[in-house]
Parts: structure tokens; C-alpha cells; sequence
């Protein structure tokens, strides 16, 4: 049956920046598919616990900055010895900075880049070792951005990172393909999230968004759940390097 393909029982995902927003959704959606939760990052994600406990599975918290350089391998072991195993790593986790290219600090680009795709890269490496070791499949899905494709404005380590992200996840699915690990990522639209509070709260910038986008609204973070669960799923087993775009239309306006 095609239903059973989309059920993750007996699975175990990690997900960065679950405690919040579009990461949130994610783990929870993971959840109610039947995987169990390890959540990374600096702040208890006690919500997302009590959400995922309510759907039956379990989730657990290892602690840890995304910007910690070689510290990320050593919170590959605490999540994979959470649960004995990982099969699902979800890199969600990321940061924003603005300002005019003109005034762009160099504080501010590295800021961006090591949470955004630096943090991306070296996770996914401990996640592969840990999955070639044991001779599993597993499935690595990356969080990209509509500025994966477009330049943005006010935004140059943004726009750079999820650019950059977008690139990693074709080369990595190119070199891991062969070996039973899908690397996917999703591109979400405009979403409801602490990272979009400032442009929902520009009034023409708000009204600027909203009018190219032709479903009507800004997305609500449980509409991406979906498509994690698809991409985590044996649904999307002969997918390698694709981008699923969830948009409410944006890209093709």
C-alpha cells in the first residue's frame, strides 16, 4: 500500500532548531509519522517535547551551539547514543542578518554563514559517517529558502548561505546517492516565523510580499510538514538533489 511508504515508524530523526517555529512543525510532523525526536540546539525546546510526547513518540534534548566548529561531531554522538541510532537529519537551524550590502559587517556574514551552512556541511558529514559505519540508508534534508534562488535584498550572508546550501545539497546527494543516503531539501516561502517578524511588521514590505504571492498568505509553519515527511520517508527513495519548493506559489509568479 503507498500509505505505508510515508509511515517513519521505528525511524529516529534529528532536527536543529526544533524548540521554535518552522523546526518545530517539522520534529512534530516527524512525530505524528512515527519517529522518535532528537532535538539540537542552545534552548530546551520543552513545547515541541510535550507536543511530540502527546503523539506517542519520544523526544529528546542534546544541548549544543551550531556555531561550536568541530563540537557539532561530538553532538552527532550524543543524538545518535540518544536513541542508539539516527536514520533522519533535518538541518533547520538558522539565522539572519540585515543590513545595506554597503555596511555589511564581517561579523555579520560569519555570524550567518557558520549557523546557516557551515553547521549544514559538517553535521551532515558526522551523519553520513555514523550511517556508513553501520551500513544504513538514511535521509538528509536541508532547509534552503526562496533566496536559494533569488538575490534579496538586505540580506548578503542570507541569500549567500541558502545559495550555498542549495549547492551542497546536489553534491552531497552526488557523492552519497550510491550509498543509500538521500540528501533533499525544501525550499519554504514566506512563513509566520521569529525570522520574518521584521518584514510582516514593514507595512509595504508586507503588503509588497503578499501581493506576489497567490495563495493570499503568509505560510503557517505546520503547512511544511508535509514535505519533511515525504523527504524522510521511503516515498522519496529514488530522489537525489531535489529541491521541493513550498511557496504558496511564490517562484512561479
Amino acid at each position: 500500500m503507498i500509505l505505508e511508504q510515508f509511515k517513519l515508524d521505528g525511524r529516529v530523526a534529528l532536527v536543529t532548531g526544533a524548540n521554535t517555529g518552522l523546526g518545530q512543525a517539522i520534529a512534530i510532523a516527524l512525530a505524528q509519522a512515527g519517529a522518535d525526536i532528537v532535538a539540537f540546539g542552545r534552548s530546551a525546546p520543552d513545547e515541541t517535547v510535550a507536543v511530540v510526547k502527546a503523539s506517542g513518540r519520544s523526544c529528546r534534548w542534546v544541548e549544543g551551539s551550531l556555531d561550536a566548529g568541530a563540537a557539532l561531531s561530538t553532538a552527532m554522538d550524543s543524538a545518535v547514543a540518544a536513541f542508539g541510532k539516527l536514520d533522519i537529519l533535518v538541518n533547520n537551524a538558522g539565522t539572519i542578518r540585515r543590513n545595506a550590502a554597503v555596511d555589511f559587517s564581517e561579523e555579520d556574514w560569519d555570524a550567518v554563514m557558520d549557523v546557516n551552512l557551515k553547521s549544514a556541511f559538517f553535521l551532515s558529514q558526522a551523519f553520513a559517517r555514523h550511517l556508513l559505519a553501520t551500513h544504513r540508508p538514511g535521509k538528509i534534508i536541508n532547509i534552503a529558502s526562496m533566496l536559494s534562488f533569488q538575490g534579496g535584498i538586505r540580506v548578503a550572508s542570507y541569500t549567500a548561505s541558502k545559495s550555498g546550501l542549495l549547492g551542497l545539497t546536489r553534491l552531497l546527494a552526488n557523492e552519497w546517492a550510491a550509498h543509500r543516503i538521500n540528501v533533499n531539501a525544501i525550499a519554504p516561502g514566506y512563513f509566520a516565523t521569529n525570522n520574518t517578524t521584521a518584514l510582516r511588521a514593514d507595512e509595504q514590505r508586507n503588503r509588497d510580499i503578499l501581493a506576489r504571492i497567490p495563495a493570499g498568505h503568509w505560510g503557517q509553519p505546520e503547512e511544511l510538514g508535509g514535505a519533511a515527511v515525504f523527504l524522510a520517508s521511503a516515498a522519496s527513495n529514488y530522489m537525489h538533489g531535489s529541491v521541493v519548493a513550498v511557496d504558496g506559489g511564490w517562484l512561479a509568479r
